[in-house]
């Protein structure tokens, strides 16, 4: 199918993508959007609990022609979650792929798969995979987020609980089986960075993945004309997310009090939906949880630093472009910015070990000479990575999908694509 032509195109996702918050849902949705106003999308949403009219009338508003069906399993969290776990031992999938299975979903899908109503379809994250078909009878590629096995492994290394940490590493082992299987699987990959393409390399011929990179809304996300009236730090993100609770964990332990001891009046603001428990545990006469917030970027604006401090991850981090795009300076670990095209010591700053980056914030919210260079740089290569570049991207590698020609896609890739040869592995701050 040459580029240009108008797709009928199958996009499929597990659980609700509205309201958009979390990483994953605001990459698809823009990526949605733009393809939706140049091809035929059908938008597949399935989700948990009991019928939710609202959302439904909200997607087909956000997204005409979408699809909703409401699987009608009860939404768990807590004791009843870990009885579910429990449950699904005995599965080959690991839990959190065999927990989205769902029959009347599979129907559709298969429906659609004999029908042959579509060009090409997309299997948008891996949980979504197991309601596909074994044999795709329509060209379909997968659209890994996040490498996910990757993600299992390092929960696996940092958990301190006995009980934990073996959970996590069944979950691991199970999860790299999975993952494996079905990259293979599938017509072709779509990864969001180089680092999780060359992790999955290891899989499948390196020629059925293509990176499309992650981006960013620069009509919301641009710099301020207005400084930060305070030494103000800032971590933005989802705080029911196990990565994100660690880290948060990891700096306000081991990072924030060498700041503290040198910055005496800086405050550190977490930002972000769903604190758990133990972001909520952190508050302090200096560290503030805001819980969701209907403006990130007006929290962006008044800061004078944001950190990224993960320790557990994968895929590439959203939430850095916006900051940079909003002209922030970002100081974070190379895992939380592994795979984004930014480089270390112009447009970031990369700190490995708790001296270090303690020492990488102190010299932002000190020397605003050397703030406002990074500000500057930040937002500059944030520019590059404006959604309609991407959604044309992403369009191009749809194409070559669906005549099925993996050895044109990484070419139509290119067209319109805005990611450059520098990585964030480029070097570390010592």
């Amino acid at each position: 199918m040459p580029v240009g032509i108008v797709m009928r195109i199958l996009w499929v996702k597990a659980d609700r993508l509205l309201p958009v918050h979390s990483g994953g849902n605001i990459r698809s949705y823009n990526i949605l959007r733009q393809l939706a106003s140049h091809h035929d999308i059908t938008y597949f949403s399935y989700y948990d609990g009991a019928r939710d009219r609202e959302y439904e009338r909200a997607l087909e508003e956000q997204l005409p022609g979408a699809v909703a069906i409401c699987t009608e399993k009860p939404e768990l969290s807590g004791v009843r979650r870990g009885l579910d776990y429990v449950s699904h031992l005995r599965h080959q999938a690991p839990y959190a792929i065999s927990r989205f299975a769902s029959n009347p979903v599979q129907k559709q899908i298969r429906q659609w798969y004999d029908e042959g109503a579509f060009d090409v379809a997309v299997c948008d994250f891996l949980d979504a995979a197991v309601n596909f078909p074994q044999k795709l009878s329509i060209p379909t590629a997968l659209f890994q987020h996040n490498v996910e096995c990757e993600i299992w492994r390092r929960h696996s290394q940092t958990e301190s609980h006995p009980v934990k940490r073996q959970m996590y590493g069944l979950e691991f082992r199970k999860m790299l089986r999975y993952e494996r299987e079905s990259v293979r699987n599938f017509d072709h990959v779509i990864a969001v960075s180089e680092h999780d393409r060359t992790l999955m390399s290891g899989w499948v011929d390196a020629n059925r993945i293509t990176v499309v990179p992650t981006g960013v809304d620069l009509s919301q996300f641009h710099p301020s004309n207005n400084q930060p009236e305070k030494p103000l730090v800032a971590f933005v993100g989802a705080m029911d997310w196990e990565p994100n609770i660690d880290g948060a964990e990891y700096f306000c332990g081991e990072i924030w009090p060498k700041i503290r001891a040198r910055v005496p009046n800086a405050i550190f603001r977490l930002v972000g939906r769903n604190p758990d428990r133990r972001v909520q545990r952190l508050a302090s006469d200096s560290i503030e949880i805001t819980g969701r917030v209907p403006s990130v970027v007006d929290h962006l604006w008044e800061s004078a630093a944001v950190v990224v401090p993960l320790r557990i991850g994968g895929g590439t981090r959203l939430k850095i472009y916006e900051a940079m795009a909003a002209g922030r300076v970002v100081v974070s670990t190379t895992v939380g910015a592994e795979g984004l095209d930014v480089q270390h010591g112009e447009d970031i700053v990369l700190a490995d070990d708790a001296n270090a980056f303690a020492d990488a914030v102190i010299q932002v919210l000190t020397n605003p000479a050397i703030r406002h260079r990074y500000e500057a740089a930040a937002a500059q290569s944030a520019a590059r990575h404006d959604w309609p570049a991407i959604g044309e991207c992403f369009a191009n590698v749809l194409a070559s999908v669906a005549n099925r020609k993996p050895d044109a896609v990484a070419q139509a890739a290119l067209i319109g694509s805005p990611q450059s040869s520098h990585t964030a592995n480029r070097g570390v701050a010592s």
